[in-house]
């Protein structure tokens, strides 16, 4: 039985992260879901948010967008529009990107679509805020 799983996550910009791993946490579209070497075959959509690599006893803390994964018993590849790892989010340009989200759904200025776009751009800052604040502490003002 193999012992690890060859992650790959791919955006439209480039690979964002590619490593044998022991474990990954994905926000499937019906829940969080563990995949571990030797997993059922099947493809999932991936919601935006947290997605969770253990390696080496480890976890890195990855915030994903929107996209789909397929998963095989040696292999997992994930297609998302958006993946950061924790250490490269910035918090404060995060928080403004809510604030913006949330301004405009409440003013109710835009239409069906642009709604629907606004609300899954805040799922993925808010997926960022949550990842970058698992560890750290923000600085209180």
């Amino acid at each position: 039985m193999a012992a690890t799983l060859k992650l790959e996550i791919f955006t439209p910009e480039a690979v964002a992260y590619r490593d044998d791993v022991e474990m990954v946490l994905i926000p499937a579209e019906l829940g969080e879901m563990g995949v571990y070497p030797m997993h059922v075959p099947l493809m999932t959509r991936i919601n935006p948010g947290e997605l969770a690599v253990t390696k080496g006893g480890e976890v890195i803390y990855l915030a994903i967008g929107e996209g789909f994964a397929e998963i095989t018993q040696t292999n997992v590849r994930v297609l998302v529009d958006m993946a950061i790892e924790e250490r490269f989010i910035d918090e404060k340009a995060v928080e403004e990107a809510i604030e913006r989200a949330q301004k405009d759904i409440r003013e109710a200025l835009l239409g069906n679509q642009e709604v629907a776009a606004t609300q899954v751009a805040l799922m993925k800052s808010m997926a960022q805020l949550k990842v970058r604040r698992r560890r750290y502490t923000p600085v209180v003002k």
